[in-house]
């Protein structure tokens, strides 16, 4: 199943970011298309009024997901740690969260479901790991506790 595969004609009016701003922070991220039609995630992560994070989320009609274990990221980073984060319902407050690694050349970076575990505002939660069963939203967040510019360009996100 594919969640996301960007193209120069994508709509991406779902796709928002939210940054530390919303708690006073001062960091900046913005989302758009790239020439080639990737999805392009960057801006800069400020430490200034205790900030420290930016995020894109893609919000969406419930999927289930039951027969499916694990996500692919189709990717491009430069070389810094992100997080991808699930909400199994936009009502949740809690997201299912697994930091990943990137390169500065395309990857694919296989998510297992089992991986993804429960946190609020950057704390772990006493709760069982990501269910597998539905999801309302998926994002991409960087917060790695110092102040750095991002680049994150995404070519598609799948489940298998």
């Amino acid at each position: 199943m594919t969640l996301f595969n960007f193209k120069t004609t994508s709509d991406i009016s779902n796709w928002k970011i939210v940054d530390d701003v919303v708690m006073g922070g001062r960091s900046n991220g913005s989302f758009g298309l790239t020439n080639a039609g990737y999805g392009s995630f960057h801006g800069h992560v400020s430490l200034e009024n205790n900030g420290g994070f930016s995020m894109v989320k893609y919000t969406f009609d419930t999927k289930h997901v039951e027969g499916f274990s694990k996500v692919c990221l189709h990717i491009k980073g430069d070389g810094k740690t992100f997080q991808f984060r699930i909400k199994t319902s936009n009502h949740d407050e809690h997201s299912y969260v697994c930091q990943f690694y990137t390169s500065n050349d395309w990857e694919i970076i296989e998510i297992p479901f089992t991986t993804l575990y429960p946190t609020f505002r950057g704390r772990q939660l006493h709760m069982e790991n990501y269910p597998g069963k539905q999801m309302e939203q998926i994002a991409f967040l960087i917060g790695n506790k110092k102040a750095e510019s991002f680049k994150l360009e995404i070519e598609r996100i799948e489940l298998k």
